[in-house]
Parts: C-alpha cells; structure tokens; sequence
C-alpha cells in the first residue's frame, strides 16, 4: 500500500519501555506517493459482496462519519493473507531460532518485554506507548521493501523489516490485542488525506467514548473528532468491516 511516510522516523538499535509522556503532535513529512484503493473500493461497494448483511453501527463514527458495518471480509484479501501469517509465524515465535541470518520472528522477544512493561498501565497510557513506541521504526515502502505495489506485513515481519503506512496500523493493532484490547475497540482505517490529496492508513482505538487516532506520522494520540483533513473510506478488524460515508 502506498501512503503517508514517516520520514524522520528511525528503527531503533534496541528496544526499551517507551516513555509514557508524549509531546505535542507533530506531523513527519510526508512522501507523496498514491493509495492502492481501487480493487478494494471496487470490492467493497458491491452489495452482494455484502451479502446483504450491512448494519448501522453502535460505537461512535470514525472521523464524525456515519458507518455501515458488514461481516463478509472477503474482499481484503491481503489482510486475511497477513491474518493467516501472523497466526502461523506467532505459534513458532516461542522457539524462533534467532542465529544471525535466521528469518524466524525474533522480535516477538523484545515485543513482548515492551509489552509486559506496560501491561498494568491505564489503557490511555498504553495507547500513548504503543504508539511512540511503533513509530520509532523507519518507514520504508513495499516497492522497496518487498518488490510489490502494496504488502500487508505481519509483525515479525514488521520488526524484521520495518514497513509502510498500514504496517504501523497493524502492529499496534496487534499491540494493544496483546495487551487486552478487544477486536470492538480496535480498527485499522483506510484514509484519504484531503490536504495532500493521496491515501493513508491509520489505527483507531475507542476508549471513554471517544476514537483516538494512532498514527505514523503524528506523535500525539488525538480524538478523531478534532481531525477534519482525513476522510475515511473503510475501517476493518478481525470480524467486521465498515463502509463510512460523510453526514449530509
């Protein structure tokens, strides 16, 4: 997926508990580039990909739109793709071999520790660690990183190789599961950025009736209610996915 670059940002040598104060947002400049959204949008429109089960949604809209929700995921190919690695390559992360040159998933060690280092913090401080905390690895697009237009990393994938825009969104999506979050209060959201007028993809994570944006190229985490230049066209997780449509 092309999108938004955290340019600035810098994989770590070494990982460490992130510090839980987090200063104002900044925004990381981005690299222009375009969003591979046109055979999902294709996809996703389709009332019979819906299978007729699209239902207006509970939880407060993303962005202040409004939502439709629907369970058939079976046009995001490549997030059932990453889906399926990441339950494969988590069942082997236990007994990875980590010699140098091994490809097996050795940052699930230090995820881990990162992890336990925060797991009896608030949830607002664990949203504030895992997102400086991800954004401290270095974007890097698909073209360069795996050859392809638009790849959906896992995150030992992630953490072997760093990634682009969703790649940020699916690691600390995965974060914050590990932490407890469940699939209700989490989505991966597919942005169209009206300023630079390209894509991006960001998380969103709903707590105290609020949606809070986690994003690569923004350190502060911020109500999406306050953020007027992204327009979501769908958000998904691991049972649903939502179509979002501006309120007239």
């Amino acid at each position: 997926m092309r999108c938004i670059a955290a340019a600035s940002a810098k994989k770590p040598r070494r990982w460490r508990r992130s510090r839980l104060l987090v200063r104002g947002a900044t925004l990381i400049r981005p690299m222009l580039a375009l969003f591979a959204l046109t055979v999902i949008l294709t996809a996703v429109s389709s009332p019979a990909l819906a299978g007729g089960q699209l239902q207006q949604a509970s939880v407060p809209g993303v962005f202040d739109t409004l939502e439709v929700r629907a369970d058939d995921l079976s046009p995001f190919y490549k997030w059932q793709s990453m889906l399926a690695r990441y339950a494969a390559e988590s069942k082997g992360a236990a007994d990875a071999d980590c010699s140098p040159g091994s490809t097996a998933p050795c940052g699930y060690r230090e995820w881990g520790a990162f992890l336990d280092g925060i797991r009896h913090a608030s949830r607002w401080r664990q949203l504030l660690a895992v997102n400086q905390e991800m954004n401290r690895h270095r974007y890097i697009s698909d073209e360069l990183n795996w050859g392809v237009e638009d790849f959906w990393a896992t995150p030992g994938e992630f953490f072997a190789r760093s990634g682009d825009c969703e790649d940020f969104a699916i690691v600390k999506y995965f974060s914050l599961k590990r932490l407890g979050w469940s699939d209700d209060e989490l989505r991966i959201v597919a942005v169209r950025d009206l300023k630079l007028r390209i894509g991006h993809a960001v998380l969103v994570a709903f707590l105290d009736g609020k949606v809070w944006l986690l994003d690569n190229q923004v350190r502060q985490v911020t109500d999406t209610a306050t953020i007027s230049y992204y327009q979501p066209v769908y958000s998904i997780n691991e049972h649903f996915w939502w179509r979002h449509h501006a309120r007239s």
